[in-house]
């Protein structure tokens, strides 16, 4: 077990560099086992899904190499075996082996999957969407068994409800139907443009990517011909502007696509942030006099839920009481108390909702993160508190957040990992 340690009060200035979004790169690498060359990406971020995701490649024969950013995963010589478990459970988005296996050999056999504890996020809609395609489905054991004897058919597909993974998984077992399958009220995440357009480099034929509807029509064969570029990540972007906005005294965030932040930039604007927004760079002055906002979480291009927990400790500073309402997840409440420990003003009155008062007395604790984004959260708080702050289940961060260490420690924090 790992924890991080924050001498906290330190103003923070100077740059920080935005890495491949994760969200992206957890489907991209289940999602090179449709090709049937070795594939290449690069903007890769250096975080623990990457390894976690590379041991269950190599469980499957799959060999991969990951320096500076550039991943190298090669599945011609694949074979089907029992994913390992371990890996399996550490991250949620291993459940993307469901579609791309499926979409390989046309059966998929997979250990459910683990990761962030934010309340129930089940894969109803993954399976309905396989079993539509022509697979039958069924779980024993805490694994989930998928065959298609007859081989997968494309099919209309409407979700019940806006899912990622979901719209994710579908894609990549739809690539080898035969025919074209139209999925409707689609997620429409630009983390699922990025896969789109990767697939669609290799031969595949995947049109409305970005839209509520996307056509696939199926292909026999993927091939890689370029290096994939992953685009950056717009979590880790929206946390770097709101704790530079919190505890700044001038950030330039680079490598953004500012377009894909825009509901998140649209509140710190509303808050009295003043942000100079470029092409691919946005600079945040040290701020002052803010005001608070109510926040509602929505799917893409509405305020992501992965961003409001971050945002929380900005929240605090704001001359007034903030509401924050978490529509999604409503369940993603675990960092309030730990927050309470760190002398924030921070409270969760109803299910999903929870509101921030202004205060200014912030004191380092021991404080633990339940996942990537309330560890975030936390890590931000232990900057802008008095004191030493200790977050354990490190791990949690460490998953989603490219670097966080050196990044920090470059705009002068001081932040180090430890063992717990």
């Amino acid at each position: 077990m790992k924890k991080l340690i924050i001498h906290g009060g330190r103003r923070l200035s100077g740059e920080v560099t935005i890495g491949g979004a994760k969200n992206s790169t957890v489907a991209l690498i289940p999602a090179a086992i449709l090709a049937e060359t070795p594939v290449k990406f690069d903007s890769v971020p250096d975080i623990l899904d990457v390894y976690n995701l590379q041991a269950i490649l190599s469980s499957m024969n799959v060999n991969s190499t990951f320096k500076g950013g550039e991943l190298m995963i090669d599945p011609t010589e694949i074979v089907e075996s029992e994913l390992p478990s371990t890996a399996i459970k550490s991250l949620r988005a291993s459940y993307y082996f469901m579609g791309s296996l499926l979409g390989r050999f046309g059966r998929a056999t997979v250990t459910f999957p683990g990761g962030d504890n934010i309340g129930p996020r089940p894969i109803d809609q993954h399976i309905k969407g396989f079993e539509a395609l022509g697979a039958t489905v069924y779980e024993k054991n805490d694994t989930v068994y998928i065959n298609a004897e007859n081989g997968l058919k494309g099919a209309r597909i409407f979700l019940d409800v806006v899912s990622v993974g979901a719209t994710m998984n579908i894609i990549m077992a739809a690539v080898h139907a035969e025919g074209t399958t139209v999925l409707e009220n689609a997620a429409r995440e630009p983390e699922i443009i990025d896969l789109a357009t990767f697939l669609n480099n290799m031969g595949a034929q995947i049109r409305g990517a970005g839209t509520d509807v996307i056509r696939i029509t199926g292909v026999s064969r993927l091939e890689s011909k370029n290096t994939h570029t992953i685009i950056p990540d717009r979590i880790e972007a929206g946390t770097y502007l709101a704790l530079a906005a919190a505890q700044g005294d001038g950030v330039l965030v680079k490598n953004v696509i500012p377009e894909h932040l825009e509901s998140f930039t649209a509140k710190l604007l509303e808050m009295g942030v003043k942000l100079d927004v470029r092409e691919d760079s946005i600079y945040v002055p040290k701020s002052v006099d803010l005001k608070p906002i109510q926040i509602k979480t929505a799917p893409f291009p509405g305020f992501a839920t992965d961003l409001q927990q971050p945002v929380t400790p900005l929240l605090t500073l704001a001359n007034g009481e903030s509401i924050v309402h978490e529509t999604i997840y409503p369940e993603r409440t675990r960092h309030v108390p730990e927050l309470q420990k760190l002398g924030m003003a921070v409270t969760n009155p109803e299910h999903g909702k929870m509101v921030v008062a202004q205060c200014s007395d912030f004191h380092g604790a021991r404080v633990s993160a339940a996942e990537i984004r309330a560890g975030a959260a936390l890590v931000s708080a232990g900057l802008m508190a008095d004191g030493v702050t200790e977050v354990i289940n490190a791990e949690h961060v460490l998953r989603g957040y490219d670097r966080i260490v050196y990044k920090l420690t470059m705009l002068n924090a001081d932040i180090e990992i430890a063992e717990e």
